[in-house]
């Protein structure tokens, strides 16, 4: 490593994971609000009641925000938030952090990876973090659809509370409600992500469009957003709303989707779209571009520790 700039330096398996979580954690509070007014139109129209179903509440990303804060307070925009960090800090560690690793597992340490080992890399630990993180997912999805009510009583009194409260009502197969369907998603998701945004980036530089600094991993993370979105919506919709069901609600998460498709038809797949994508587009470039400057500054912060004086 002798010659090499700090910058040159690939940064270790650990710097990547923990680099991923703080990442996570950053896009997190950034783009939070998005995130429940996404939640908040994908739900919409789930109730039975015909009275309910007859009266649209939230329109648009900004409608549903404004919505939220004018019969709720600024700061349900932020329900779930406690869980929602929680969930980056084992969930984006697991399948951002560790993406590079299995992609090197794939090809054997080889530099050259296929598209092939790329997508069994992201559906791994896409996989591997949902199995893992699930709990908190649960949690956050709940707060987030969890209207005030005007007497003031709430589904959930905290986020510790919502983990013994699911526990003891649900069993402890309530808190990995929606596993499957969120394996599912989360495998869609990290293949659209994390390869649409390793091969623009990988182009980039090779094509000498840029230089592998910040313009290089906004555009990358900007396509990678966009392409996750239009991809991931389907069953993203479906695992919001499965999750956010009460126990005799939809059967399956198979249940759900037909349920959807039958009731509200084709396009309620795509409730909730636009904040998905301004999210997702957001959440992308924020996350992305943290990470890359946060895995340069742990490695200039490692190298300096180990070099000699």
């Amino acid at each position: 490593m002798v010659g090499l700039k700090t910058t040159d330096l690939p940064p270790t398996a650990t710097v990547k994971f923990f680099g991923a979580g703080t990442a996570g954690c950053f896009a997190d509070l950034v783009t939070f609000p998005l995130d429940t007014a996404k939640v908040r139109l994908q739900i919409q129209g789930e109730s039975n009641a015909a009275s309910e179903a007859a009266v649209v509440k939230y329109r648009g990303v900004f409608g549903t925000i404004t919505t939220m804060v004018r019969t709720e307070g600024a700061r349900s925009l932020y329900n779930g938030l406690v869980a929602g960090l929680q969930r980056q800090m084992s969930f984006a560690s697991v399948r951002i952090g560790l993406y590079d690793s299995m992609k090197q597992f794939y090809t054997r340490g080889s530099e050259n990876a296929s598209i092939v080992s790329r997508l069994l890399a992201g559906c791994t630990t896409g996989a591997m973090a949902v199995a893992l993180a699930q709990p908190t997912d649960v949690v956050k999805v709940r707060f987030q659809a969890q209207v005030r009510q005007a007497d003031g009583i709430r589904r959930y009194n905290g986020t510790m509370d919502a983990y013994r409260t699911i526990a003891r009502d649900e069993g402890i197969r309530g808190l990995w409600k929606g596993c499957m369907p969120n394996i599912t998603r989360n495998a869609i998701v990290n293949c659209a992500e994390l390869v649409t945004y390793d091969i623009i980036k990988d182009l980039i530089l090779k094509n000498n469009l840029m230089t592998d600094n910040m313009p290089c991993h906004f555009t990358a993370a900007f396509g990678a957003g966009f392409c996750t979105t239009i991809v991931a919506s389907p069953v993203d919709v479906v695992k919001t709303r499965f999750m956010n069901s009460t126990t005799a609600q939809y059967s399956s998460a198979l249940n759900c989707a037909l349920t959807m498709i039958t009731k509200e038809g084709p396009a309620s797949f795509y409730k909730g779209f636009m904040p998905s994508f301004l999210r997702l587009g957001s959440w992308n470039i924020v996350m992305f571009v943290s990470y890359e400057q946060i895995k340069r500054s742990l490695t200039r912060m490692q190298h300096s520790w180990e070099a000699p004086l």
